[in-house]
């Protein structure tokens, strides 16, 4: 699995951008899945139901299910906040993770920034931040610009610079049968069904 971040101020359009790249990846033949970091306690229960009696009786973790799909709650309580590489490898393999936020992580991300909005960049020299998304030219940028609008564009940009997964990692470099490895990063073959890492492999 490889995974690249989006990170920006609030209302840059993060999530737009997701919305946007997923089925652009999907058409590529690519599996994709999602984090996203919310700054504010949220809670997916509500009181009343049976799952939320369980939580408030003391399970670590809840599982709801349905023919739909289904769900896990984990509890952190009073212990440390979880690490993204921990969050990560509790997803099932795909070829793909964007992750919304954690812009204090050192993983490769890209910046969405709107000059409108009134902030200053994120970026700063030294960060893991590796190119800015935005919907206005910004001459001055040191690191990589793409149009905010061409989503096709970013999309390329993704499968060029997302990195390696730490829970992947060594197998890949021990096996050395998922791509031509550049430091910690792959170039991309194409999505075949099977595997052991499912569809895609990495």
């Amino acid at each position: 699995m490889r995974m690249i971040g989006l990170v920006g101020r609030s209302g840059s359009g993060k999530t737009t951008l997701i919305a946007s790249l997923l089925p652009a990846l999907r058409r590529r033949g690519l599996t994709v899945s999602t984090i996203k970091h919310a700054h504010h306690g949220f809670d997916l229960d509500r009181p009343g139901k049976d799952s939320f009696v369980h939580r408030e009786a003391g399970a670590k973790e809840v599982m709801l299910v349905s023919d739909a799909r289904w769900a896990l709650m984990h509890e952190v309580g009073d212990g440390p906040y979880p690490a993204l590489e921990d969050l990560v490898a509790r997803l099932a393999p795909v070829d793909l993770v964007l992750v919304e936020g954690f812009h204090t992580h050192r993983h490769a991300a890209i910046e969405v920034h709107r000059p409108s909005e009134g902030y200053a960049l994120l970026w700063r020299d030294g960060s893991a931040i590796v190119a800015v998304a935005s919907d206005e030219s910004l001459p001055a940028l040191a690191i990589p610009f793409l149009d905010l609008n061409d989503t096709e564009a970013i999309a390329d940009f993704v499968l060029a610079k997302a990195e390696l997964t730490s829970r992947f990692r060594d197998e890949v470099f021990r096996e050395g049968s998922l791509g031509v490895s550049y430091g910690n990063r792959l170039t991309w073959r194409p999505a075949m069904s099977g595997g052991r890492h499912g569809r895609g492999g990495v």
